[in-house]
């Protein structure tokens, strides 16, 4: 039996600490001008977007939030589009960004992620595709955020260069991508478990 209570308690957590991260990690991007960072700030209010849209749909039937897993599946997509939008003019333009404000913005990032994503743990088998979106959305993150002060370091001490940032960037669309397919199929298994 699900604690729902505690899920709604845990999504509404996960929901204000990443759109209180967003602003911070855009803010920082536009500074600094990072493609790494651009993505995930953009990821951040995604999974915003997501933890308020299963807040909502959680006293919906098992076929109605099917259906709205698909719908995240979707958005999902979206940072990665971002992502690449912003790839091709960072390609047009290769400044590398502040490697010591890039590699402390993704640790602070780190550090939200793997607090939504220990808050999430214990609820990701409920829910169906809508917790499972959200907790695959904050594990893919913090696995960003590594390579975020990853590319920092690398940016840093051996390479001064855009390409540190900019593909890891390119790799946090790719994850993206690879989350959204991962939610539509969980999402589809329980809307035709329910037709």
């Amino acid at each position: 039996m699900t604690d729902t209570a505690g899920l709604r308690r845990a999504v509404a957590l996960v929901a204000a600490l990443n759109l209180g991260y967003f602003g911070i990690e855009f803010a920082v991007a536009t500074a600094i001008g990072s493609v790494s960072l651009f993505a995930d700030s953009i990821d951040f209010l995604e999974d915003a977007s997501i933890n308020l849209l299963i807040l909502v749909a959680l006293g919906w039937s098992a076929r109605n939030r099917a259906r709205v897993g698909m719908a995240l599946a979707l958005i999902l997509l979206v940072p990665g589009l971002a992502t690449l939008w912003t790839a091709w003019e960072k390609f047009n333009t290769p400044v590398p960004p502040q490697a010591v404000a890039l590699s402390l913005t993704g640790l602070g990032a780190l550090a939200v992620n793997l607090a939504c994503a220990l808050v999430l743990a214990s609820y990701r088998a409920h829910g169906g595709s809508l917790t499972r979106a959200a907790f695959l959305s904050a594990r893919n993150d913090a696995v960003a955020n590594v390579a975020i002060v990853g590319a920092g370091l690398v940016t840093a001490f051996l390479w001064r260069s855009a390409w540190p940032d900019l593909l890891v960037g390119l790799g946090i669309a790719a994850m993206n991508a690879d989350a959204a397919r991962e939610v539509w199929e969980a999402a589809r298994q329980e809307h035709r478990a329910e037709a």
